[in-house]
């Protein structure tokens, strides 16, 4: 299944995505085990497809939902290339540890190698006088080669007894063709103390990604972690038809180890969701809303290291970044970073009554897919040296799609067609986009 563009992507949830694709086209991969919990739900796929970070590959998804816990979901997938490229990732979310009763941990890893990425920073000779990645760059302006990207981040989430979280143990909604059969959390309210569950994120990280061009090796390696208030407000996280989420986080890297250099980054993100009814032809209409915006507070911060001095600037791929599959989809994966960003997403999602897929026996039995979505959605955002909303909030980068979603054995899987001035692009993924 080749990725349509030559664009950097996210391989991981690439691969698990077309998984559950290609299963709808080859019966004989598919298997499903039940576990003791009767609303468990497992997938293992073999898979094939062609790309140029990969080439031709092959590879094999494990994943589930309510496993290891009743409340717990988890996924991993390996894959080999014909171009010397392998990758192996691993993610696991809302793991319950016996320690204490309100805490839960995500879990994101990786390990890769490509044989053909690119990263929009400084070191393309062709362009001097140019900042890579800046609002006005040449979209020529990268770095391309073969390399590797590896990572781990383990998010550990303290749910405060505030709201609906009183209670520490959230009650599963009862779906029915994977929708909620009565109304839920998800109030009009805003006040965290009424409605909501709010938590405190602490989230150690590492990543390293090394590329080896024709220009020479280019490295960007983090190490630190991300605090974060969150606040979700939603009737069904997983796709929320109404309600809000609210995240404020603060980001340091604090130069240890083999970081590149420390940096400091603060972000805000408001999501809502408007629930516009049902009709004759569609069971849910949503109105989706998202706003988001940072600021490398550290970005004039520098140090000296040889001789000469190191400005304290988070990755290419970290901090006010837009490109790729969460934010500015019309655009590859950090095509624009900077000291500042601002980003602007709404999306009109429908699910249809008609399900092509009640009617294929072997795809309702082995990929459960309840529903399918269709969405069109429009995106506006810049980054800027400096944080100025008057700046911000002028010459914008903009563009709009449309996209295909389903849940699938109760993961929400998408497909999103995204065009720019810059062209057109394909974003596979597991998860709705917005508060990522």
């Amino acid at each position: 299944m080749p990725c349509p563009r030559n664009r950097p992507f996210a391989p991981a949830r690439f691969a698990a995505l077309a998984a559950l694709l290609l299963a709808a086209v080859c019966p004989a991969a598919a298997q499903e085990s039940a576990g003791s919990d009767p609303r468990e739900q497992r997938l293992a796929l073999p898979y094939a497809f062609y790309n140029k970070a990969f080439g031709g590959a092959v590879g094999y998804v494990y994943g589930g939902v309510g496993f290891p816990q009743p409340q717990a979901m988890t996924l991993a997938t390996v894959i080999v290339g014909s171009n010397s490229a392998y990758a192996l990732y691993l993610l696991a979310r809302d793991l319950r540890l016996p320690v204490a009763e309100r805490l839960r941990v995500d879990i994101d890893g990786a390990a890769s190698h490509f044989g053909d990425i690119q990263s929009y920073i400084k070191g393309n000779p062709a362009y001097p006088n140019e900042r890579a990645g800046s609002n006005d760059s040449d979209a020529n302006n990268f770095v391309e080669g073969s390399g590797s990207d590896n990572l781990v981040r383990v998010n550990f989430k303290y749910l405060l007894p505030l709201g609906e979280g009183r209670s520490a143990q959230r009650a599963r909604p009862v779906l029915v063709g994977g929708l909620p059969v009565e109304t839920g959390p998800g109030g009009p309210t805003w006040n965290p103390l009424e409605s909501g569950r709010t938590y405190l994120e602490v989230k150690p990280y590492w990543r390293s990604q090394t590329i080896d061009s024709d220009y020479g090796t280019f490295s960007q390696k983090t190490n630190g972690a991300a605090f974060s208030l969150y606040r979700d407000n939603t009737d069904l996280p997983q796709n929320p038809s109404r309600g809000s989420a609210v995240r404020l986080r603060y980001t340091k890297d604090w130069g240890l180890g083999s970081s590149t250099t420390p940096y400091t980054v603060a972000d805000m993100e408001i999501a809502k969701y408007i629930s516009l009814g049902s009709t004759a032809n569609f069971r849910q209409r949503v109105l989706a809303l998202d706003a988001w915006t940072a600021d490398a507070t550290s970005w004039n911060d520098s140090s000296e290291r040889n001789g000469a001095p190191v400005f304290h600037h988070p990755p290419a791929y970290l901090g006010a970044t837009l490109g790729g599959l969460w934010r500015m989809r019309g655009f590859p994966t950090s095509r624009f970073n900077d000291q500042a960003a601002i980003y602007y997403a709404a999306e009109y999602r429908v699910i249809p009554r008609w399900n092509p897929f009640d009617s294929m026996p072997w795809v309702k039995s082995h990929l459960g897919i309840a529903w399918w979505q269709w969405v069109a959605f429009a995106e506006a955002g810049r980054v800027a040296p400096s944080w100025k909303m008057n700046t911000l909030n002028s010459a914008m980068k903009t563009d709009f799609g449309l996209g295909v979603r389903a849940m699938a054995k109760g993961l929400v899987v998408r497909v999103d067609f995204a065009y720019s001035h810059e062209g057109a692009g394909t974003s596979m993924i597991v998860a709705q986009p917005f508060q990522q």
